[in-house]
């Protein structure tokens, strides 16, 4: 009997898996490519591997700039092992000194985050001739977070500002009918965020306390090179914007963030509402635009933070255009949201 003959035979003798069987071993070796090494912190999530979250009609803008609207990402791409290289920010590092100076809140179950903002962000319109026009619609906001819990039970409140122009552009009719009240309402219909890209302080303050695990967190389920330092980079900036955490964690965030490839000091910085600080950023590839972080120069306390043109052929704007800017005004603890509007 030739070795052809014995294979076939044997293969004929080993029984055919059913699709159950077949499912089983999918499971059982996706678990085991995702189990974190031994002794090693399991990695978490990041924050703008971009999220799915529907948001009420008039509030997307302003959804985008708390990050509730993010774009997909696979959730089963086996996460790279990470080493937090040395952390070379030295505005970062001094934030994580300062972390903690201030008085601190005490979220408890059941509570809401009131966070009070002024947001700037770029809208497009097509006007009923087909005219497509562009300017920056602006608002104040105040928004009431669940302290555990997803944004479906968050209310929103705004109160649009004069808009400004689109540079080098005119400002079109449209625009000035934004203005006026809104709310209170909905902040969110639906939030399918992942597990790893919660901005609750329930999950916040069970995040590592170190900066190295820190540092692996920001970049859960992403690849490497600067495309995922670039995300890991917007994550930090989900968890600083209408988010709050432990000084322990804020800590821990800062001094990760500081290590982040491609970080670095660009000096002074204007938010959303007027303040000057001095700001840190990284370069977002293939977008002609930088996002940087801003803060106090002298208590080093967290600002807003902003999007800058770098590249006017890439961005399709001026450089040196800020598209979009927010100001974090103020943070308080509150037993219950205002009810929201019905539809």
């Amino acid at each position: 009997m030739n070795e052809m003959t014995r294979l076939e035979r044997f293969r004929a003798e080993v029984p055919r898996p059913g699709p159950s069987d077949l499912r089983a071993e999918e499971e059982r070796l996706l678990a085991a490519m995702l189990a974190p090494a031994p002794g090693r912190p399991e990695p978490r999530r990041p924050r703008r591997l971009r999220l799915a979250v529907a948001v009420t009609a008039g509030t997307a803008a302003a959804a985008v700039a708390a990050g509730l609207a993010v774009a997909g990402g696979d959730e089963h791409r086996v996460p790279a092992v990470r080493t937090m290289p040395a952390a070379h920010v030295e505005l970062l590092q001094h934030a994580a000194d300062a972390a903690g100076r201030t008085p601190e809140l005490h979220p408890k179950p059941g509570q809401y985050l009131v966070y009070r903002s002024v947001t700037m962000n770029p809208v497009e319109s097509n006007s009923a001739n087909g005219r497509h026009a562009r300017y920056l619609s602006r608002a104040n906001r105040t928004i009431w977070l669940p302290v555990d819990g997803d944004a479906t039970r968050g209310v929103l409140e705004t109160d649009a500002l004069p808009p400004r122009p689109y540079p080098g552009e005119p400002l079109p009719p449209e625009a000035r009918r934004e203005t006026g009240h809104s709310g209170p309402e909905r902040a969110a219909d639906f939030d399918h965020r992942a597990e790893w890209l919660r901005t609750d302080y329930a999950y916040l303050s069970r995040l590592p306390a170190d900066p190295a695990g820190m540092y692996r967190h920001l970049y859960s389920h992403l690849g490497t090179g600067p495309k995922a330092d670039a995300q890991a980079w917007q994550n930090v900036g989900g968890m600083l914007t209408e988010a709050y955490m432990p000084a322990a964690q804020r800590k821990a965030l800062f001094r990760a963030a500081a290590a982040i490839p491609g970080v670095r000091t660009v000096g002074k910085a204007v938010d959303a509402a007027g303040r000057t600080g001095v700001a840190v950023s990284l370069d977002v590839p293939g977008s002609g635009q930088r996002d940087e972080y801003i803060f106090d120069p002298k208590t080093y306390l967290y600002l807003g933070q902003r999007t800058v043109v770098t590249n006017a052929s890439l961005a399709q704007a001026p450089a040196g255009t800020v598209l979009t800017s927010t100001a974090q005004l103020s943070v308080h603890l509150t037993d219950r949201p205002p009810s929201p509007n019905p539809h």
